[in-house]
């Protein structure tokens, strides 16, 4: 059964929040939706080393108690948090969740877990060990559009799906006019576009596909600098250090394979973000479909009978059971606020999270050696 969008509505009980990081992240996507789920979700910290970013943030929640240092804020008390967002940049997160686990919080940590498969394995077990909750995003695969595939394509109705092909990318945030962050970050060995973009995909195949068995990959730099197109920083120039394409092909059990395609070096596509392939159809997501989770797919169906009438595309299909929450991000809140306030199964596992990091560093040890690489983990 697909949940639908009153699952989350059970079993109301207001959860007290904090977050950690206010900056690009938090203010376009995290704390609108937490202020979305206010009958659910209550924020009572903030924290974040820059005053202005706090700032913005008791502008959507004027009466959390505003931090500047991150000992501090996990003075506030577990006892009076029920979970907390790790929305800091990517190479912060280990150490960040890391201190959060260790004084007693649930923590919903952004993608990647960590920066290395042993620091990953390390937050696994502190949390099993303090008995608390642990969730990792993406949340693609708890959006109304992934709950509802995952059923579909095994339903018999493309009959069966042996390939995925996915794509994302651009340009990267060097580019990103309006961005509010820091940018060169992006563009440092332990970011690139597959920990920033491609980390989507990785756990949208896997969560339907099952754990990957092999990685091999082709790409590198493309561009070597960037020019930073932001006003505050318009016109520096800063070296690219992590390779900028990948394009990488995973096999699954079942006969089962894949291509992700991922990029900061595309100045723009006309192609499609996600395609299934089976045998008697094909599911396809736009661009302009991908990004909300309760989207449209189009669906191409094959017919074999003598006249074939039933064979084209549907294009536009709606989700059947849409969920409240429309964007990848919100739907991962409302997945985390269910399973703490309802009891129902954690989707958005660490160990998940674990076994797409591993792919991610399998894709950089294969454009370095040109081997195919095996993968241990599963989830």
């Amino acid at each position: 059964m697909v949940p639908g969008a009153d699952l989350y509505r059970k079993g109301i009980s207001v959860l007290n929040i904090g977050i950690i990081g206010c900056g690009d992240v938090a203010t376009h996507s995290y704390m609108p939706g937490l202020q979305a789920m206010a009958d659910r979700a209550n924020v009572v910290a903030v924290f974040d080393i820059f005053q202005n970013r706090v700032d913005d943030a008791l502008g959507f929640f004027p009466n959390a108690a505003p931090y500047l240092d991150y000992d501090a804020f996990l003075g506030h008390g577990p006892e009076k948090m029920d979970l907390v967002f790790n929305l800091t940049p990517a190479p912060l997160h280990r150490d960040i969740t890391a201190k959060a686990l260790e004084a007693g919080y649930s923590v919903y940590s952004e993608k990647p877990i960590a920066s290395t498969l042993g620091e990953a394995a390390e937050l696994v077990a502190l949390a099993e060990e303090k008995g608390l909750h642990f969730f990792c995003a993406p949340a693609m695969m708890v959006t109304g559009r992934f709950m509802w595939l995952k059923e579909f394509i095994y339903s018999g109705a493309i009959g069966n799906p042996y390939f995925i092909k996915g794509q994302i990318g651009g340009m990267g945030p060097a580019s990103w006019r309006t961005y509010s962050g820091d940018p060169r970050v992006f563009y440092t060995p332990k970011v690139g576009p597959l920990v920033d973009l491609g980390v989507y995909q990785l756990h949208a195949l896997t969560g339907l596909f099952g754990p990957a068995r092999t990685v091999s990959a082709v790409g590198g730099i493309m561009n070597p600098t960037r020019k930073l197109l932001q006003p505050a920083l318009f016109g520096e120039e800063i070296e690219v250090q992590a390779p900028d394409l990948y394009s990488i092909n995973l096999t699954f059990d079942n006969n089962r394979n894949a291509n992700l395609f991922n990029t900061f070096a595309m100045p723009a596509t006309k192609s499609p973000m996600f395609e299934i392939y089976g045998s008697m159809g094909t599911v396809s997501i736009g661009q302009h479909q991908w990004f909300d989770g309760n989207g449209t797919t189009d669906i191409y169906v094959r017919d074999e009978s003598e006249g074939g009438e039933a064979e084209g595309w549907n294009n536009d299909s709606p989700v059947p059971n849409p969920i409240e929450a429309s964007d990848i991000l919100g739907s991962g809140i409302l997945h985390a606020l269910d399973v703490m306030a309802n009891g129902t199964d954690n989707v958005l596992t660490a160990a998940h999270a674990e076994h797409v990091l591993e792919i991610m560093l399998a894709a950089g040890e294969s454009l370095k050696t040109g081997d195919s690489i095996e993968i241990a983990s599963s989830f």
